[in-house]
């Protein structure tokens, strides 16, 4: 294997060093990850599509098939409620209206990236399941889609279509570091979207070169370009906004129409065919009435009522390509054109460059509301009145932002932005009531706390920081707790208590006490703001809520907790890692971390649970800590692997350094790239050949 990497290196530094236009390749590197040089946009995007589907073949098939709307057609009847989704959303009409509105570049970006998955496909049939096959050719049209059904059904429309109560704990964190606070002067940046582990929201890494500007980071399988990254010159994260930019209303039926201001109105109908693979492989039809109202489709119907479902950034084809131009900037100026795009309808955007700027969007379309508060806006719309039916929606310049605070740092982990920096700088009353809720919960609380307590944050720090374990909410309560259990009189809560003290207040895989402690939270209910004798105040936004409403009965369920961790264990001193694992294309590993609710910032939250076990279902997916001095210097981690096609000896490799709370190098500069090639790719006609 050296010889071979020391032969691949000599070649790529020829190749880069005998001509000036240098000829389109892939250097692969030791973790699966792709570094693609190209001169001109066409063959960047087409390797990456070729990189994406060597790594995630089936898995983009997959995607694409179910969002094409044709599922059931190719696997099923499982896959027929999820066709009527699609349809009833009217992605296939949408999609041809994109096509046809989106600019010159994302095409371009489109097409190639296509194509590339499409060459890859024909070139390699043998990595293709049989019952994937038909999904094939890809087309731009099924892009547009699949990026429809993720952004509109699982985030933007999540809660209202009831698909966000799949996963416990989806969000993110990323904070923003300035010079100020950063013991070398330098900006330095987190990025850590927490998602689920499977289909849909796994990420992939790539490094993209074009023309000499080295570009790094990761974006959804089966979309192209880079959703959160970096280059040498700055770079951002997301996170999931507190943002409501969905609306269902529920409108009263009557002979055949609805009621709109008292009115009947005629609902707009279509009747819709789809065909159902059956067990024996032949085809049924199902045929069922698309049904539109003024709010919007209709999404599901009982007792006389119907539910409408009304989403913003239908009329924003051009997501993609926002995201390209934010990797492409240079200076905060670029970047905020970018981001004025308003192209990307969801995510907070957290932001910090190699001038020492860091930056906080509340970013998103946030709909223009006639009247009303998040209360009454974050519910199920009753009644079929006009008047709340919005139109349109809250420009740049409306929305909370927020740059270079005198605190020198930012943060977000899925709180409203009210509290992005403590003490808190933008304020709930200078906004529209709608823009947003007003609360904190333990994790951001955690993440405020670590950074306004150290006043010059190494790069090692911030690691720390990222990977803490450290659980807020037992800081906050555990001594209310154990003065509980001294008021009472007992014997088992006395036992658990000698745990409890003993216990480190971390979430580590060696940690005794955290099962123990994890079992009486979840009983207790954290974000059950009654619990607390000191409700949350946005003046004291990291000390509340504090203190017990009721001691008895905490005491009373850390009884039961101890109960079942000794029937279950035989004891209550349990490792976390013996009783938390990780259970990942056949590797069995102990976990750390926990869901966000008990304010651990190293969020991995269960999927899975046994007898003896609860599994790790997702949480860290991808995770950056970039420094931007003279050179940047960047941690990285895609906790799962950079590939899912189930040879590929990428397919959880990044899981032992997940268990072991490490991070790895990101290989971005030219020197790394060499170090660390294992195999280079040239572009040929119709695919790319291997240099051997």
């Amino acid at each position: 294997m050296r010889t071979f990497q020391l032969f691949t290196i000599v070649l790529l530094t020829v190749s880069c060093s005998s001509t000036e236009t240098t000829k389109t390749q892939i250097a692969w590197d030791s973790w699966g990850v792709p570094h693609i040089t190209a001169d001109n946009i066409e063959e960047l995007f087409y390797a990456q599509g070729w990189a994406q589907m060597q790594n995630h073949a089936n898995l983009i098939l997959d995607l694409y098939g179910s969002s094409r709307g044709k599922g059931a057609e190719y696997w099923g009847k499982d896959k027929l409620q999820n066709d009527l989704l699609i349809h009833t959303l009217g992605f296939d009409r949408l999609a041809d209206e994109w096509e046809d509105r989106q600019e010159s570049e994302t095409r371009t970006i489109f097409a190639s990236f296509v194509r590339g998955m499409n060459d890859y496909a024909q070139q390699h049939p043998e990595s293709i399941d049989e019952k994937n096959r038909v999904v094939l050719p890809l087309t731009t049209k099924d892009l547009n889609m699949h990026s429809m059904y993720i952004v509109f059904t699982l985030f933007i429309g999540g809660n209202d279509l009831g698909r966000v109560q799949q996963w416990p704990d989806m969000g993110s964190n990323t904070y923003a570091v300035g010079p100020q606070r950063s013991a070398s002067g330098n900006a330095m940046l987190v990025q850590n979207p927490h998602l689920p582990w499977w289909r849909e929201f796994l990420f992939f890494e790539s490094h993209l070169i074009l023309q000499g500007k080295s570009m790094y980071g990761a974006t959804l399988v089966g979309f192209p370009g880079i959703a959160i990254g970096f280059n040498d010159s700055l770079g951002w994260s997301h996170t999931d906004n507190t943002i409501d930019n969905a609306d269902t209303y529920e409108l009263s039926v009557e002979d055949g129409g609805y009621l709109l201001d008292g009115e009947r109105q005629e609902f707009e109908e279509e009747s819709k065919t789809i065909k159902v693979k059956g067990e024996n492989g032949s085809l049924s039809d199902t045929t069922f009435t698309l049904r539109k109202t003024v709010h919007g489709p209709v999404v599901n119907a009982a007792n006389h009522k119907v539910l409408a479902l009304r989403m913003v950034g239908m009329d924003r084809p051009n997501m993609m390509l926002q995201w390209w131009r934010m990797i492409n900037s240079t200076t905060f100026d670029e970047f905020e054109s970018a981001l004025k795009m308003a192209q990307i309808p969801f995510w907070n955007v957290m932001y910090a460059d190699n001038q020492g700027n860091i930056f906080y969007l509340f970013n998103g379309l946030v709909p223009k509301r006639s009247t009303g508060d998040w209360d009454y806006w974050h519910r199920i719309i009753p009644g079929g009145h006009s008047a709340d039916v919005w139109t349109e929606v809250h420009p740049y310049t409306d929305l909370p932002k927020l740059k270079n605070p005198s605190t020198g740092w930012l943060q977000n982990s899925n709180d409203p932005p009210w509290t992005s920096t403590v003490p808190t700088v933008l304020k709930p009353d200078e906004f529209p009531p709608y823009m947003a809720p007003v609360g904190m919960g333990f994790r951001p609380q955690r993440s405020a706390r670590m950074l306004m307590d150290d006043e010059s944050i190494t790069f090692t720090e911030l690691v720390d920081y990222k990977l803490s374990t450290r659980v807020e909410f037992a800081d906050r309560i555990l001594d209310d707790l154990l003065k509980a259990v001294d008021e009472s009189l007992s014997q088992r809560a006395q036992q658990a208590k000698a745990v409890l003290e003993s216990w480190d207040r971390e979430a580590n895989a060696d940690s005794k006490g955290m099962v123990l402690f994890y079992s009486w939270a979840r009983k207790f209910n954290t974000w059950q703001g009654a619990n607390y004798t000191v409700k949350w105040d946005i003046e004291n936004p990291v000390t509340t809520p504090d203190g017990i409403t009721d001691p008895a009965r905490a005491v009373q369920l850390l009884e039961s907790a101890a109960e079942e961790v000794e029937e279950k264990f035989g004891q209550l001193e349990v490792s976390w890692g013996d009783y938390y694992r990780i259970n990942y294309n056949g590797r069995d590993l102990p976990a750390n971390g926990s869901d966000g609710s008990v304010g651990v910032v190293r969020v991995a939250w269960p999927g899975s649970s046994d007898n003896n076990h609860m599994y790790v279902g997702g949480g860290d997916s991808w995770v950056g800590v970039i420094e931007f001095g003279e050179e940047v210097n960047a941690k990285v981690l895609l906790s799962y692997g950079n590939a899912t096609q189930k040879d590929s000896p990428h397919n959880g490799d990044q899981l032992e350094l997940f268990s072991k709370k490490e991070l790895r190098d990101a290989w971005f500069t030219e020197a790394d790239m060499q170090a660390n090639t294992v195999k280079v790719e040239t572009i040929t006609e119709g695919g790319f050949t291997e240099i051997k």
